[in-house]
């Protein structure tokens, strides 16, 4: 995984109800880490007929969001892009130019192929508190560690580095010793984000074949702050592989 030294922070909108708290994200992400911030609305033809009504929607979609970021965050450097194409192709198209980029929904494919960390905003509130580093052992998990640090710094904040699974399984990276949490890791990990400013986490677990895993599933769905879900190096993925098979996702 890749974040460009000059890229921009890219939100993805498409007139939902979660699109405000998404931008609102990005737009912070973007002034901290010094970005600008793309606002793009990925366009489809729905038919014949209705393109241009259509289209003039779609771009007032992305106008609305470029305001919000600007009345959110005073100082943001955002720009509307209308990209013709389906949402899944535009963004992971555009990811691999970008520093971050946010979505207000479960895009599972993105979450899963994207070149560069991916957020997940869907709560209208802004949470506060530590961010939490959700570790598992794998390779991934030094990325987690080293994500979760940076953004502890801008934030001005403390990481908290917790492990949901078998007490044996615990690991010891570069001398950090997780916090263990009990109970099921799915449920353990989305009540320890109700607490939390931002969780990050690796998407995949093991044996999942291209499936986001049961743990990240849950936190994506159901967790209680925005999610960033990032790969090591060793995940990056293959250009080659063919598109994963995609886990249904329900709102809440």
């Amino acid at each position: 995984m890749h974040i460009p030294a000059d890229g921009p922070v890219v939100v993805g909108v498409g007139g939902t109800a979660t699109d405000p708290a998404a931008v609102r994200f990005a737009a912070r992400e973007a002034v901290s880490r010094g970005r600008a911030l793309t606002v793009v609305h990925a366009f489809t033809w729905p038919g014949p007929g209705e393109y241009a009504l259509a289209r003039r929607a779609a771009s007032r979609t992305v106008e609305e969001a470029v305001s919000i970021a600007q009345r959110s965050t005073p100082g943001v450097a955002a720009r509307g892009q209308l990209v013709d194409g389906p949402p899944e192709r535009v963004l992971l198209r555009l990811s691999r130019a970008s520093a971050l980029l946010v979505l207000g929904g479960g895009l599972v494919e993105v979450v899963l192929r994207a070149w560069c960390p991916v957020a997940v905003a869907r709560r209208h509130r802004t949470p506060s508190g530590p961010v939490l580093a959700a570790v598992d052992g794998s390779p991934v998990s030094a990325a987690v560690l080293r994500f979760a640090a940076e953004q502890a710094r801008r934030r001005g904040g403390r990481v908290d580095v917790v492990y949901a699974g078998d007490p044996a399984g615990r690991p010891v990276l570069d001398g950090v010793h997780p916090r263990l949490l009990s109970g099921d890791p799915a449920g353990a990990l989305v009540q320890a984000s109700r607490g939390a400013g931002l969780i990050v986490l690796g998407p995949r677990g093991p044996g999942t074949r291209g499936r986001l895993g049961t743990v990240a599933a849950a936190v994506l769905r159901h967790g209680g702050c925005p999610a960033v879900f990032v790969r090591g190096a060793a995940g990056s993925r293959n250009p080659g592989n063919p598109v994963p098979e995609l886990l249904p996702l329900a709102h809440t």
